[in-house]
C-alpha cells in the first residue's frame, strides 16, 4: 500500500483544514495517510478524521496559539485589538518578563518551522506528499527526494492580487502536479505555469456526507456559516438583516463562526436592538452545524471573495437555497442563477434584500431551489471526488 503524507499548517477550524481531513478521510482505504503539521494549537482536531488517518505534529507547543492571534490582529491592521489582548494575556497582570520570552519564542518559532519542516521532508518516506500553503509548496520542491510525486494544492484565489499570484507561481513551479479546487483558478494557473513541466489539475473540494434528512423549508430561519473575518461580509450580511427583520420581524437569523469581526459583529447586534433576533453561535463541530442547517430555510452567503466555497454545497446538501453576491468567485462555481441558487451582481444590496423577500415569501419558490441545489452537489461527494485523485496520484506514481 502506497503511503501519502500531507504537510499542513494545523488542523484547527478553517476552509483548507476541512478540505484536508475531508480528502484525507476519502483516501484511507486505499493509500496510508498520514498529515504532518507545524502546529497544534488544540488538543482535539477540530473536524472528524477516520483512526486509520496518522497525524504528526513537529511542533508541540502552545505558543502557536498565541502567536497566530497576534499575527492575525497585526496584519489585518486590528490595532487596537491587539493592544487590548497583549494588556489581557500580560501587562494586566504584570507578567512583563513573560511577555518579553514569549515575544522572543515566537519570532525564533517562525525560524524553527522551516528547520523542522525541511528536515521531514528531505527524511520523509512517502511514495506522494501533497502540500497545502504556497511557502510548504517550496520547501516540497526544495527538499523532496527525486523519486518521490509531488503535488501542490491550491484553496486561496488570489483574487487579482498579482504578486500573491507570481509567489504561488514560483512555489509549485517545480512540482510534479498544482491542484486547484475551482475552474477559474485552473484555467488562471495553467496559463501562467504553460512553460513549467508543473500539470495543472482541476479536482473540486469535497462534500464529506450527503444528509439523508432534508431541510423542510418551513422555519423561519435565515442561517450563514463561515470565519467572521473582514472578507466574509458579515457587517453587510447584517445591515441586509436589518432591513429584512423591518418587514419579517419573525424570521430570525443564526450565524455559526468566529472570528476577528466578532466584537465588531456584537457592538452592531446591540446597537441596532437585534440581540433577541440574531445569534452568534461561534465555531460549532459538523453535528451541530447540520442540526442548524437543517431548521433553516434560506442559507445566507455576503462574502467579497470565495475560492469554492464548501458551506455553500453543504448548504445545498440539506436542500437550503442559497444567495450570494457574484463577487464570491467560488459562488458563481457552484450557483446557476435562478436554477439551484441566486447570485445577487455588483454587491447589490437592494438586490439582495429582494432576492430573500421572495423566498421568505414563497416556500414553493424555496423547495424548489433546493432541491435543484442538492442535485447540483451530488458530484462533490466523497465517493466521486476521491477518483479524480486517485486517477492522478496512479498516473503520477506511474509518470505518465
Amino acid at each position: 500500500m502506497k503511503k501519502i503524507t500531507i504537510l499542513a499548517l494545523h488542523l484547527d477550524y478553517g476552509g483548507i483544514e476541512k478540505s484536508i481531513t475531508a480528502l484525507a478521510n476519502a483516501l484511507s482505504d486505499k493509500y496510508k495517510i498520514e498529515i504532518v503539521c507545524i502546529y497544534k494549537l488544540y488538543d482535539k482536531i477540530a473536524f472528524f478524521l477516520e483512526n486509520k488517518v496518522k497525524v504528526k505534529y513537529l511542533i508541540n507547543s502552545n505558543l502557536p496559539k498565541k502567536v497566530e492571534e497576534y499575527k492575525l490582529l497585526f496584519f489585518r491592521f486590528h490595532w487596537f485589538k491587539l493592544i487590548k489582548k497583549l494588556y489581557q494575556d500580560y501587562f494586566s497582570k504584570g507578567k512583563f518578563i513573560t511577555f518579553f520570552k514569549d515575544a522572543f519564542s515566537g519570532v525564533s518559532m517562525y525560524a524553527r518551522r522551516a528547520k523542522v519542516m525541511k528536515k521531514y521532508i528531505k527524511e520523509c518516506d512517502s511514495d506522494i506528499i501533497i502540500s497545502t500553503r504556497t511557502f510548504l509548496n517550496q520547501w516540497l520542491s526544495e527538499y523532496a527526494k527525486s523519486d518521490v510525486l509531488t503535488i501542490g494544492w491550491e484553496h486561496n484565489h488570489y483574487h487579482n492580487n498579482m504578486k500573491y499570484a507570481i509567489d504561488v507561481v514560483r512555489s509549485c513551479k517545480n512540482l510534479d502536479y498544482f491542484v486547484l479546487v475551482s475552474n477559474d483558478l485552473y484555467e488562471f494557473y495553467q496559463k501562467q505555469l504553460i512553460d513549467y513541466n508543473c500539470k495543472c489539475v482541476y479536482i473540486p473540494n469535497i462534500l464529506d456526507s450527503m444528509p439523508s434528512k432534508l431541510a423542510k423549508l418551513e422555519e423561519k430561519r435565515l442561517v450563514s456559516v463561515g470565519r467572521l473575518s473582514k472578507e466574509k461580509g458579515y457587517l453587510d450580511l447584517l445591515r441586509i438583516y436589518n432591513v429584512l427583520v423591518k418587514n419579517h420581524p419573525d424570521w430570525i437569523l443564526d450565524i455559526i463562526g468566529d472570528g476577528p469581526e466578532k466584537d465588531t459583529l456584537q457592538q452592531y447586534i446591540k446597537n441596532q436592538k437585534l440581540d433577541d433576533k440574531i445569534t452568534l453561535h461561534g465555531f460549532r463541530n459538523k453535528e451541530y452545524i447540520d442540526k442548524i442547517l437543517n431548521k433553516s430555510s434560506i442559507y445566507l452567503m455576503t462574502s467579497y471573495t470565495e475560492s469554492f466555497g464548501i458551506v455553500l454545497i453543504e448548504a445545498m446538501s440539506h436542500g437550503l437555497p442559497c444567495i450570494a453576491f457574484s463577487s464570491a468567485e467560488g459562488a458563481r462555481e457552484l450557483i446557476n442563477s435562478g436554477s439551484n441558487g441566486y447570485l445577487i451582481k455588483n454587491r447589490n444590496n437592494r438586490a439582495y434584500i429582494q432576492k430573500v423577500e421572495d423566498l421568505m415569501l414563497d416556500i414553493d419558490a424555496r423547495k424548489k431551489i433546493g432541491k435543484a441545489g442538492r442535485k447540483s452537489v451530488k458530484k462533490y461527494s466523497s465517493e466521486e471526488v476521491s477518483k479524480y485523485w486517485i486517477e492522478l496520484i496512479e498516473k503520477g506514481l506511474n509518470h505518465e
